[in-house]
Formats: C-alpha cells, sequence, structure tokens
C-alpha cells in the first residue's frame, strides 16, 4: 500500500491532521474511516475466526472446519513465494493497514466510543441490502444470497454446523473485503487512472463497477453452479460494498458485510 496516498484519490478519507489538535476535531464519520481504527476494529473478529478455523477437533459434521475461498486464495498466494504460514492471511490484513495508516500520516489513537458506533453502523448498513436481497429472492424464486458462498450452499443441506457457518460469515466479511476492495480498488485505481490516465470520476465507476464484477465472479469458483440472477445481485452487493469501502472505510464495510452474510443465515435458518 505504498500508494495509499494514490486511493485516497477515489475518495477514500482524507489523512487525518497530525497534530492533536486537529486531530480531536475529528467527528465520528472521518475517526471510523481510519485504517487504525478498522484494524483495532476488525482484529478481535479475525481472532475468532482464525481460532475458530484452527485444526483442533473436528466439527460436528466429522469435516474439518472449512475456510472461505478468499482466505485460502491469499494462502495460496503467499505460498507462490514458499510462505506457507496459516496466519499470513490474518498478517496480511494487520500489514495492509498499518501501512495505509503510517502512509495517511494520521494520528495514533483510537476512540472506544467510535468502535461500538461502527458495530451498530455496519449491522445497520446491512440492512438494506438484506431487504434487496429478500426483495429480488420473492422475485425470482431464490434463496437470499450469503455472499459466503460455502454457507449459503451449506445451509440448505445442514452440512456444516451453525458454528461454523458464523465463522465463515465473519471470514466472508474480513476477508473478501481485503481482497476484493482494500487490495483490488487500490490495484485498479494504479491501472485505470494512473496507468490509463482515465479521469477521476469515470475512473472511480470503472473501479467500482471493476471490482463488483470480479467479486460476483468469485462466488463461482467452489461447487456452486453459475446463474445469472445470482451473479447480477452479486454484481449490486459488490457495487454497495465498493462505495461504503470509499465513503466508510474498510471496518464499517467489513463489519456489514459480516453482518449481512449473518442475518441471511438467520433468515435462513
Amino acid at each position: 500500500m505504498s500508494r495509499a496516498g494514490r486511493a485516497g484519490e477515489l475518495n477514500l478519507p482524507s489523512a487525518v491532521p497530525a497534530d492533536d489538535a486537529g486531530a480531536a476535531r475529528l467527528g465520528y464519520f472521518e475517526h471510523s474511516a481510519g485504517p487504525l481504527v478498522s484494524l483495532v476494529f476488525v482484529a478481535p473478529l479475525i481472532l475468532i475466526y482464525e481460532l475458530g478455523t484452527r485444526g483442533g477437533a473436528p466439527a460436528a459434521s466429522g469435516a474439518t472446519p472449512q475456510h472461505v475461498i478468499a482466505f485460502s486464495l491469499l494462502q495460496e498466494f503467499f505460498a507462490m513465494f514458499g510462505a506457507t504460514g496459516k496466519g499470513l492471511p490474518a498478517l496480511a490484513v494487520a500489514g495492509i493497514l498499518l501501512a495505509w495508516h503510517v502512509a495517511r500520516h494520521d494520528r495514533w489513537g483510537v476512540r472506544w466510543t467510535a468502535l461500538m458506533g461502527m458495530a451498530v453502523e455496519g449491522s445497520c448498513l446491512s440492512l438494506p441490502l438484506l431487504a434487496l436481497s429478500v426483495a429480488l429472492a420473492h422475485l425470482l424464486r431464490l434463496l437470499p444470497l450469503a455472499a459466503s458462498h460455502a454457507a449459503h450452499s451449506a445451509l440448505g443441506s445442514g452440512r456444516i454446523p451453525t458454528d461454523d457457518l458464523l465463522l465463515l460469515c465473519l471470514g466472508a466479511g474480513i476477508y473478501e473485503e481485503l481482497v476484493f476492495r482494500l487490495i483490488g480498488l487500490t490495484i485498479l485505481t494504479l491501472l485505470v487512472k494512473d496507468l490509463l490516465q482515465v479521469p477521476r470520476r469515470p475512473a472511480t465507476l470503472l473501479v467500482v463497477l471493476s471490482s463488483a464484477v470480479l467479486f460476483a465472479g468469485y462466488h463461482y469458483l467452489g461447487s456452486e453452479v453459475f446463474r445469472w440472477r445470482t451473479f447480477a445481485f452479486r454484481t449490486l452487493a459488490g457495487i454497495y460494498f465498493g462505495v461504503l469501502f470509499l465513503t466508510r472505510g474498510f471496518g464499517v464495510t467489513a463489519a456489514t458485510h459480516a453482518a449481512y452474510d449473518i442475518l441471511v443465515l438467520l433468515v435462513l435458518s
């Protein structure tokens, strides 16, 4: 993320003033969108996911705990360079957010009230997407779609225990947002805006749409059969998450993604 300043040109939250007086004037929305606050917010979620998916005892179904595909893709990426540690995806989240924080010259401080606000905000922001999913599901006679496709495909069969499904929902919120928003939007910005010299506004639209299409297509890397209707909804969901990331930062977007998947899990169960 050495080019974090470039990503800021796509309406990411601006750099925080280095002096304490300037930082003290920050409102909730600007403060909570910062990468350091996002890291502190998602750290407990990462810990729960990591502990829940470690080797340990097999699940009740006799299967070992599953990972979201984005997590596995990150592991495969690191393995290409000879790094095989199970905790590398989690370290990637921390490393990228810390590098972004330093590049922005943000103040080293987190208001704990902001963390509670982010949890509430993420839960509330998941409701419009849930409403869209339920409406389309009723119209198209589909099940409401979880962004965690492993969870969605297993709900009807009961092959994965509920506890493991909740872990998959948390993992989808963290690692899919890492791959498709935090990393994906940055790389696409470098290609579209910096390399191809596309003006800022068209570049923003193109980058968000491209990331959303990749996000939708990613869901069919597993066993799920491709359908245009589910692909279209997931593209809309990807656009929604992309806009959230550009306006509210990584932490709120990850919370919204995870909360949406959990709500779908509750609706379907």
